[in-house]
């Protein structure tokens, strides 16, 4: 059904609307379906090596996850995503620049490794193994995929799509965090081939923070509405058209920048504390030589 046909009489956003929700079946079986198997995989991870039971903080950050995912999705971001822009990009930040580094810190897929044994975890070893999944583990292919993402899906007719199609704008929400786990878990992941040096990941999340400046640069130098969906809704209430998606385009550029810069701090303390581990091993050495 098309979106805009059932969101064009919403009342404007302010005072008790914030407490609006929604109840999408699709959306709220499958965050049901994720946290059922995922807790499944903990307690059968736990009875299979009760020496090495899971980690509580990974599953705090699933749970953290799909709260995310259900709040940006369910709460009052999810019933005023596709009548106001500056709401859809709030969106599209909690799911990629939260929802998703919480995913990648989960490790879900080391969890269903640990998980699985005989033949599902032959199964599971040999997609782990296969090359699809060592081309999607490439932190070169990760950030490709997060640099395609995040404009085709802002600057382009996509976007328009998912104000008309509500399946196409489902299938966006996992998009978002799809990409945003395969670049986040580079950073967070502990999943077999997802680590980088510090340096490495520094350099990876110096390199992204243009990728959503030109995007909420490009919104906010925008001087017409970009997507005929608006146009066609009459929006009586809340900011003007172009004010919107200049907004929007604010949101995308300083939040997620902001967003990029934070996870920076610490991969540089951690660059900082292994090169100076490094330098303390190198001086022993010397000094066992004697110079």
């Amino acid at each position: 059904m098309i979106a805009l046909l059932t969101d064009g009489s919403l009342p404007p956003l302010r005072g008790g609307q914030l407490f609006a929700t929604q109840f999408a079946f699709v959306p709220v079986a499958m965050l049901a379906l994720a946290l059922g198997l995922y807790l499944w995989g903990v307690r059968r991870v736990n009875r299979l090596q009760p020496r090495h039971p899971w980690p509580a903080y990974k599953t705090a950050a699933f749970v953290g996850a799909l709260a995310t995912t259900a709040i940006g999705v369910l709460s009052f971001i999810g019933v005023y995503d596709t009548v106001l822009f500056w709401d859809h990009m709030v969106q599209h930040l909690v799911l990629i620049m939260v929802a998703a580094p919480l995913f990648a810190l989960s490790s879900p897929i080391d969890l269903t490794w640990r998980a699985t044994t005989g033949t599902p975890h032959m199964v599971v070893t040999e997609v782990l193994r296969s090359r699809p999944a060592k081309v999607l583990g490439q932190p070169a292919v990760a950030f490709v995929l997060y640099a395609v993402v995040i404009p085709l899906t802002h600057l382009t007719v996509w976007y328009n799509y998912t104000l008309e199609h509500e399946s196409v704008h489902n299938l966006e929400h996992l998009v978002f965090l799809l990409a945003g786990y395969l670049f986040w878990r580079q950073i967070f992941g502990s999943d077999p081939g997802s680590r980088l040096h510090p340096a490495l990941q520094f350099g990876y999340l110096f390199l992204a923070i243009p990728i959503d400046t030109f995007t909420g640069l490009s919104l906010n130098n925008a001087v017409h509405e970009m997507f005929p969906a608006y146009l066609a809704m009459h929006r009586t209430w809340g900011p003007s058209l172009v004010s919107d998606l200049h907004l929007g385009g604010v949101i995308m550029w300083v939040g997620g920048d902001t967003l990029m810069l934070w996870p920076m701090i610490p991969v540089a303390l951690q660059w900082l504390h292994q090169e100076e581990r490094k330098a303390r091993r190198v001086d022993r050495e010397l000094d066992l030589l004697g110079l």
